[in-house]
Parts: structure tokens; sequence; C-alpha cells
């Protein structure tokens, strides 16, 4: 018998996918912090919403951070899909910038809005042009990853980008006007982390680890905000205060109002979901009703535990 037959391969990491949004990045803060009890866990940056949904499809990943509308979309197909974390909720972190001669949504008619046309953008857009008595045929969309928003606003490609994140940062740096932001469809936009039952099955406890870790450090970065937004800063390659200022248009359920949320103590979560799927299924973002209540596992959230953190 050789050598390697008594050597036991250590388990593969669990993959977990996100795109660059500010309220994924406490997911990260956990890790630079060493929250995950030394458990194997992988977190993987991509592109753009659309690319983590693809990462999901292609089993590339076994877990992902989106968008509620980009977790409904999944469900349709993946009959096993479970919600077990709320992220956040966007109060204004998403947003359409226009060119600074164009003063409101109807100053988009007939123009070029670049957006991720199979992701969250075409959600936005949807319901800022409803709210503003207009449909997406009265503009023209111009299909665009985020990571060329900046570019494509600043060669003038596009009028106006449906956009977030550190491309929000830059594109309104270079002048862009503020057309509409998601604080506009509170509750609306709702970023939660998804995995499917079989993989729960198999990694139960890396999953309570990276649930555990969110929350902690969620209160990390309440009690430590400068300290913690050096570390985030490191990552994202913008400024301490920009990545802290970014924090500012999303709201982050803490493990108590998440307690609430899935217990339905607080019904606002299944509710919104529920208006969330009727106005998907009335933009042809959805072809089917789906049933919220069914996607919510509330185990790690009932189950989570961390320590708390003083201020130095």
């Amino acid at each position: 018998m050789t050598l390697t037959n008594c050597i036991t391969e250590p388990p593969l990491p669990l993959k977990i996918g996100f795109n660059l949004w500010p309220g994924y990045e406490t997911l990260y803060l956990a890790r630079d912090l060493g929250y995950y009890d030394k458990k194997p866990i992988k977190l993987i940056d991509y592109p753009s919403g659309t690319e983590v949904v693809r990462a999901y499809r292609n089993q590339e990943i076994e877990a992902a951070g989106l968008s509620m509308d980009q977790a409904l979309v999944l469900a349709e197909t993946k009959k096993n899909l479970k919600i077990i974390a709320i992220i956040d909720v966007s109060d204004g972190g998403d947003v359409i910038l226009g060119r600074p001669e164009i003063t409101n949504m109807k100053g988009l008619k007939g123009k070029r809005v670049g957006l991720e046309a199979t992701s969250l953008g075409a959600f936005l857009i949807a319901r800022a042009l409803e709210k503003n008595g207009m449909s997406v045929k009265d503009i023209q969309i111009v299909s665009l990853e985020l990571s060329e928003h900046e570019r494509a606003y600043k060669q003038a490609e596009v009028d106006a980008v449906v956009t977030f994140g550190p491309a929000k940062i830059k594109v309104l740096e270079a002048g862009a006007r503020l057309l509409f932001d998601s604080s506009q469809i509170p509750g609306e936009i709702v970023d939660v982390i998804v995995v499917s039952e079989d993989v729960i099955n198999k990694n139960y406890d890396r999953i309570q680890s990276l649930v555990n870790g969110q929350f902690q450090a969620l209160d990390y970065l309440e009690k430590n905000p400068q300290d913690a937004g050096i570390r985030m800063a490191k990552r994202t390659q913008v400024k301490p205060k920009q990545i802290l200022n970014s924090f500012k248009g999303l709201r982050q359920p803490n493990l108590e109002e998440n307690q609430r949320l899935f217990d339905q103590s607080d019904p606002s979560f299944v509710n919104g979901m529920r208006k969330l799927v009727k106005i998907m299924i009335a933009n042809k973002l959805l072809s089917q009703d789906i049933d919220p209540a069914n996607l919510i596992d509330d185990r790690f959230i009932k189950n989570a535990k961390f320590s708390t953190h003083k201020n130095d």
C-alpha cells in the first residue's frame, strides 16, 4: 500500500458567487476577519448578476448572492432553490443615471439606455418607466455588462445607464444626473443568498458558518466602520469613505430582523415577494406564478450565533 492511500483529500470548498454590489461586501469582510470557522468556503466574484446566474445554472458554484428578481427567475427552473438569508434591501443603491441635459425619466424617450438586459437592470428600468407613464418601447435598450457602464457612458455610447456599486460612483463623478433610484420602489429590490436543497444536505455546517459570519461582520461594520471601510476598500479598489458612503443606499437587516422576516412575525418580506412576482409577470420577466413561502428555508437564520465585538 502506498502512502498516498493513507492521505485523506481535503474537502472541496463550498463555492459561492457574487457580483460587485456593496451589500455583499460584509461576506468578504467576514472572510477578511476570519469568521468562517476555518471552514472551506470560497467566495467568487463575477462581473454581473447575469454572470452569477449563469455560473449557478452551469454548476460552477453551489450558492449565490442574488437580487430577489434573479432568484425568482432561477426558481422557475430550479425547483429545489432555497433562500437562506436576506443580505440587504436596496434603498437608493440601484440607480438610473443620465446625461446632465436629461432632467427626468420622461427625457429618456427615444434615448439609448445601457443596462444588464437579463438581470436586475431590466426590472428597475421597467418599474421606473411604469411609474412615469412609459414603457420599454419608449427607449432604446443597449445591453451592457456592469464592467462596461463607465466606459460606455464616458464614450457617449449611451445616454443613460441603469447601474450600482463602484460603476455608479464613477458615472456620477463623470457628471451624470440621477434620474431614478430604488428608494422610489421601497422593498422591491432585496438581495438574498440562495442555495439548493441538495447542497444544503451535503454542506450544512459550512452554510451555517457562512450565515454566522455574515451577521458577525455586519455587527463589526456597525461598531468599527473605519477599520471595516479600510478592509473593504482594499478589495473593491475605491476609497474607504466611498465604500462606506455606498452603504447609505441600502439597508442591511441584522440577525434579529432576518429572524422576524423569515418566521413571518414581520410579514413584509413574504408580502413584498408576492408583490414582486405579480410585477414581474406583468412585465413578462416571469412566465408563471411562484409561491415565495416555498422558497424560504429559515433553519440557518434560526440557528445563527456569533460573538459580538466591542469598540477598541
